[in-house]
């Protein structure tokens, strides 16, 4: 089995024109050739409306004609620290153009020519560490995916299978399935997202809700042109209130692994 494997910190067209050519004398023919190279050339696009390219910004990537195009930066900003336990929100996605604010999302492109299905997989490769202090850890934290879905121009009936569950990485260093596409399916550039705004045209719930301040104004990032900040509520990292916690910056590694399957 092939994998193409991601580490990830977490925090051509051919158109046809009609020709009409007058000849009164004389007829000529010839050749006309066209030559496909078998690259298909990247592009994200927005995992609600795939027909719409969009600009996430910057994301590791694989090659490959089975390929990882986009994975998600998740974040969860700053939060108080408490003795009880809590549930934070990740940030949803933004985008560097018009597209509205989006379920986190990975987006995978399959162009092989056998139909051999694939499987995508993520590991956590580590508890969430304090980056300058790595033996200051959140032990017991659980970062869990809900509301997964799939989504393509492609044809529905060939999407690939998402999990109907919660999916809890209870276990660092497990491999957990996110999505899995049998033979003949799955074919194409398909968006795996967790969460949807309002404006999804698949009757998905609304997971996404403004992040505002002490004074209920929006949070914006200035890293998007300031737009404003959604917890996108279908990714969450639950933290026991009985967890030492001292300030800082804590990071974990997400492993995001797409296999060819046998």
């Amino acid at each position: 089995m092939k994998k193409n494997v991601l580490f990830v910190l977490l925090f051509s067209y051919l158109f046809l024109m009609p020709l009409n050519v007058e000849a009164k004398a004389t007829s000529f023919s010839g050749d006309a050739t066209v030559e496909f190279t078998g690259k298909h050339p990247k592009q994200v696009v927005d995992p609600e409306h795939p027909g719409k390219p969009a600009d996430p910004g910057e994301s590791p990537n694989t090659d490959r004609q089975l390929r990882i195009d986009f994975v998600p930066q998740i974040k969860f900003g700053e939060v108080e620290i408490s003795d009880t336990d809590q549930t934070y929100y990740g940030h949803a996605q933004l985008f560097k153009d018009d597209t509205g604010a989006r379920g986190n999302f990975i987006q995978v492109s399959d162009f092989r020519n056998d139909s051999a299905g694939w499987l995508l997989q993520v590991k956590q490769e580590t508890q969430f560490q304090d980056i300058s202090a790595k033996k200051q850890e959140l032990k017991g934290s659980v970062l869990s995916f809900d509301q997964s879905w799939s989504n393509s121009l492609n044809d529905p009936a060939t999407a690939p299978t998402v999990s109907k569950e919660v999916i809890r990485l209870l276990n660092i260093g497990e491999v957990y399935n996110l999505a899995e596409a049998k033979p003949h399916m799955g074919e194409g550039t398909w968006s795996i997202i967790f969460g949807a705004s309002v404006s999804n045209d698949k009757n998905r719930p609304d997971t996404l809700k403004p992040k505002l301040d002490e004074q209920n104004k929006p949070i914006v990032d200035p890293a998007f042109n300031e737009q404003p900040i959604y917890e996108n509520q279908a990714v969450s990292l639950f933290i026991p209130g009985n967890t030492t916690k001292k300030p800082g910056n804590y990071q974990t590694v997400l492993t995001w692994i797409l296999s060819e399957l046998p």
